[in-house]
């Protein structure tokens, strides 16, 4: 029998939508900049680069409807609203034909984002860690499953204070999501339990204590979370 030195955390979970189960969480890789127009207003080339990816911790999750604290060390917020696609098969080298047939489902997730800290690094040349890779940085919706679900197009929006801050559709994609798991499984073999967050469009902001955030893929389903 296996003896620990403390109890091993609890594993970090999404719920399902319409059942008792839940989807493991193992770990969370983010696309940057996969948005043309956010490219623009970030002050970037919006031209077809490889992507590039940064990550999360699992338990950086917010199921939701809950509450996420505003951060430390952090005088601006900013919300970033997209796709989430959930890994069930694994895989190395993955053709892009084949793709998605190692996703398992879909949540609507907010990439929350310490834009001060991200700004700096980026200035000194440093890593984002501190930027995106934060407690309770990644708000989920209920995860729904493949079968019927279209990642190629669909709205995708957010409201904060039921005021529309982003909205786009993923046919805007700069890299679709086949091409991602494709692209991302040359560089780290997928397993299951891998989330990926495809990108934000247009319109990241930055949000306060009190504000109430909702989203929406369109296909996929809601996120709702409170900033406290």
């Amino acid at each position: 029998m296996v003896s620990y030195v403390f109890p091993p955390p609890p594993v970090a979970a999404l719920p399902i939508k319409g059942s008792d189960a839940l989807f493991p969480v193992r770990r969370i890789f983010c696309v940057g900049r996969n948005y043309a127009e956010h490219a623009i207003e970030m002050g970037s080339d919006p031209t077809r680069e490889p992507p590039f990816y940064f990550a999360k911790p699992s338990d950086s999750v917010v199921i939701n409807g809950a509450d996420m604290p505003y951060p430390s060390v952090t005088k601006s917020l900013h919300h970033e609203m997209e796709l989430v696609v959930a890994i069930g098969r694994g895989g190395r080298n993955i053709a892009v034909a084949d793709a998605l047939s190692h996703v398992w489902g879909y949540c609507a997730g907010l990439d929350m984002t310490r834009r001060d800290i991200q700004n700096e690094a980026k200035k000194t040349g440093r890593p984002w860690d501190m930027g995106k890779g934060f407690d309770k940085s990644a708000p989920m919706g209920l995860l729904v499953p493949a079968a019927g679900v279209n990642p190629a197009k669909g709205k995708i929006e957010l409201k904060v204070n039921g005021k529309v801050t982003q909205t786009s559709d993923l046919s805007k994609l700069i890299w679709s999501v086949p091409e991602v798991i494709a692209n991302l499984s040359e560089l780290v073999e997928l397993a299951p339990g891998d989330l990926i967050m495809t990108g934000t469009p247009e319109g990241v902001a930055a949000v306060v204590r009190g504000d109430a955030l909702e989203g929406f893929v369109e296909g996929v389903g809601d996120i709702r979370t409170n900033i406290i």
